[in-house]
């Protein structure tokens, strides 16, 4: 069977991660999202989600899935507030990813714990 999307042509980020971040392979983000594999390449392609290629596999940080099987609630928005802003896939993995004193935190860890809305103000802000 001939796809006209390849595994390739999913949009990644460097892996510009502190080796201490856990990943996942995409198969595994499937599973724990209980999707197909396909609409884990279509989120990517989508911008909803971002992986990174770490020793030439596409890996997804492992962050962005809740203990629930979901995506972290309000990050496909601020990826995509990010990406309009012109921010390439490694700055905004490095930006979720990096601490901010004033949030206090990482902007990944405000999106888990319910503070997505100053995320996404906070996301919006730099694209003026």
């Amino acid at each position: 069977m001939w796809h006209r999307w390849s595994v390739s042509s999913i949009p990644a980020a460097a892996d510009v991660l502190d080796p201490d971040v856990p990943v996942l392979p995409l198969p595994d983000v499937a599973e724990r999202l209980d999707q197909p594999i396909t609409r884990v390449h279509q989120a990517l392609r989508d911008h909803h989600l971002i992986a990174v290629r770490r020793r030439g596999v596409l890996m997804v940080p492992a962050e962005f899935i809740t203990d629930d099987g979901d995506v972290v609630k309000g990050l496909p928005g601020t990826i995509t507030v990010l990406n309009d802003s012109g921010f390439s896939p490694d700055e905004v993995i490095r930006w979720l990813f990096t601490a901010d004193e004033t949030l206090p935190g990482r902007p990944i860890d405000a999106l888990r714990g319910d503070r997505g809305r100053e995320v996404k103000r906070r996301a919006q802000a730099l694209a003026f």
